[in-house]
């Protein structure tokens, strides 16, 4: 039955998009999309939860969950990432499950079969990075993807394509139009994500911090919001939103990179940080960041639910705030 004051021709479809760290999702969600929504750096599992990413071409609503890439650990953090990509497919009509054509492909399937450990429903294959190799043609795909049967035999076909030169992301557009059903839409009144600009806040943040701070860092920072407040002003209409937000880190060191020489490294993240925040929400933004050291965050179950990461089956003891 569709929504009242819903068009009776309305198509929809959720789409979960899988695969290992670094293999393109978010870069191919914020293609599809046609804007930067999910947060894209070149340092692995950048993205931490599974959210949904809505674009409408004509009637046809489709839903993409992103997620975050499902890699092989045994720490409580990682598995919990995991997690968010294994539930990234529940409710899903369509799994895309993502491959980097320029490594070695059969073991890529086999290393996600071995992390996602649960049977795959309908799912297509998307080789990603295609602009980086000389001739695709020259590649045994379709043997290799009869192969990849053996390790998920609900695949039914396969694309190759390249989200920096365009290659065939129309006609992968075009079959998930084709794919969707006749429905209501989930998100008639226009949102683009299940997620609220709170969340955008802290994922904006974190993703400047992850292409400014080197080496091991950004692994070891997380971000949470400590208070958000948006208005309108009542003369000139103009919106505007104050945001207090904290920089975790895991040592004292930390914290004085994330800082840096009389605050400069703190200020470009802020400046950079808040002018995709304004873009996102339309609002004049006043960004106040601060940096806390909170030794071993990755273990104390207060902040992982915080950040949006809460204790899965196979989740270790973990500590608690007293």
């Amino acid at each position: 039955m569709l929504i009242q004051d819903q068009h009776p021709l309305n198509r929809s479809i959720m789409v979960s998009v899988l695969g290992a760290p670094n293999v393109g999702k978010s870069t191919m969600i914020n293609y599809l999309l046609g804007t930067d929504l999910s947060i894209v750096t070149k340092k692995p599992q950048t993205t931490r939860n599974k959210f949904h990413c809505v674009l409408t071409i004509d009637r046809t609503e489709i839903v993409l969950v992103d997620t975050p890439g499902l890699h092989k650990s045994n720490k409580e953090f990682n598995k919990r990432l995991n997690d968010q990509a294994r539930e990234g497919t529940e409710g899903a009509d369509l799994n895309l499950l993502l491959v980097d054509i320029n490594m070695e492909i059969l073991p890529q399937f086999q290393n996600f079969k071995d992390t996602f450990e649960k049977e795959l429903g309908k799912s297509w294959v998307v080789f990603t990075k295609s602009d980086l190799v000389e001739d695709n043609n020259s590649l045994p795909l379709e043997e290799v993807f009869e192969k990849a049967k053996e390790f998920f035999p609900a695949l039914e076909k396969y694309f190759v394509v390249s989200s920096k030169t365009e290659e065939n992301m129309n006609d992968l557009t075009g079959a998930i139009v084709d794919e969707a059903q006749e429905g209501p839409h989930l998100y008639p009144k226009g949102d683009i994500s299940n997620k609220n600009e709170r969340f955008f806040a802290t994922e904006y943040i974190r993703e400047q911090a992850f292409e400014l701070l080197k080496d091991e860092v950004p692994y070891e920072v997380a971000v949470v919001i400590d208070d958000y407040k948006d208005f309108d002003n009542k003369q000139t209409g103009e919106r505007k939103a104050h945001i207090c937000a904290s920089i975790l880190v895991n040592r004292p060191s930390q914290r004085a990179i994330v800082v840096g020489r009389q605050g400069s490294m703190i200020k470009e993240i802020g400046t950079k940080s808040r002018e995709k925040i304004e873009g996102l929400t339309g609002a004049k933004v006043f960004l106040n960041l601060h940096v806390k050291v909170a030794p071993k965050w990755f273990k104390n179950n207060m902040i992982l639910e915080q950040i949006g990461l809460p204790r899965g089956v196979n989740s270790n003891r973990v500590w608690r705030a007293k």
